[in-house]
């Protein structure tokens, strides 16, 4: 079987008085995959090294066998062009933009319009994600939820090759968490787009991924069976 996921992520992080070696290895065939781990393990880093937000990192990063790096063969695709969605913590919605605006950052180029075709996928994710209604609103009028959904489906908007998940339910209390986390489970099994999901809840893993790696110190430590 061919694996969804085939990461081996690189690089060195230095800041004043801390230096950051991550090294991490891991191969899933899973759908939705789960990566775990203690507070400064290096599971943000991993994510970002995938979407290649960060610098010289070394090693390869494929996806269903397409190859967004491989540094051995000179492959280095820009962030733009590796098809990859990210959802922040926060969800980092723009507060000066409307719902509507946010999905067409995710899709369109800086500074221009949406076309037909851009604004038909607009329309048919605003559906899909019931943001229709919210179309005009500013992220701050919106909860919890809504705030999720939005940031779900400006990730998705350019229809990525894999979904990535930065702790996206970490910041709501506990009524919130265990609500939203049905219906994020729901919604990743109706988009069926290959997701990575960092986390540190069990109840996450549980409920959302289908396998989980384990990273301690920048390393694998647990990685799903073959």
């Amino acid at each position: 079987m061919q694996p969804v996921l085939d990461i081996h992520v690189q690089t060195t992080l230095e800041s004043p008085g801390r230096r950051f070696v991550l090294d991490a290895r891991f191969v899933s065939t899973t759908a939705r995959t789960a990566l775990i781990g203690m507070s400064g393990s290096g599971k943000s880093t991993v994510l970002m090294a995938i979407a290649g937000l960060l610098p010289q990192v070394r090693g390869h990063v494929r996806v269903a066998g397409r190859t967004l790096l491989d540094t051995a063969d000179a492959v280095d695709l820009p962030a733009r062009e590796r098809r990859v969605g990210l959802v922040f913590q926060d969800y980092a919605l723009f507060p000066h933009m409307t719902v509507e605006q946010n999905l067409a950052f995710g899709l369109c180029r800086l500074g221009q319009r949406p076309n037909e075709a851009e604004r038909a996928r607009i329309d048919a994710l605003l559906r899909q994600f019931d943001l229709d209604t919210l179309r005009g609103a500013w992220p701050r009028h919106l909860s919890g939820g809504q705030r999720q959904r939005v940031a779900l489906a400006r990730a998705l908007a350019p229809q990525p090759h894999l979904l990535l998940l930065d702790e996206p339910l970490a910041a709501l209390d506990t009524p919130q968490r265990i609500r939203l986390r049905a219906e994020l489970a729901a919604m990743l099994e109706r988009v069926q787009v290959p997701t990575l999901l960092v986390t540190h809840d069990p109840s996450d893993v549980a409920a959302l991924a289908q396998s989980a790696v384990q990273l301690d110190m920048g390393r694998v430590t647990v990685a799903p069976a073959p």
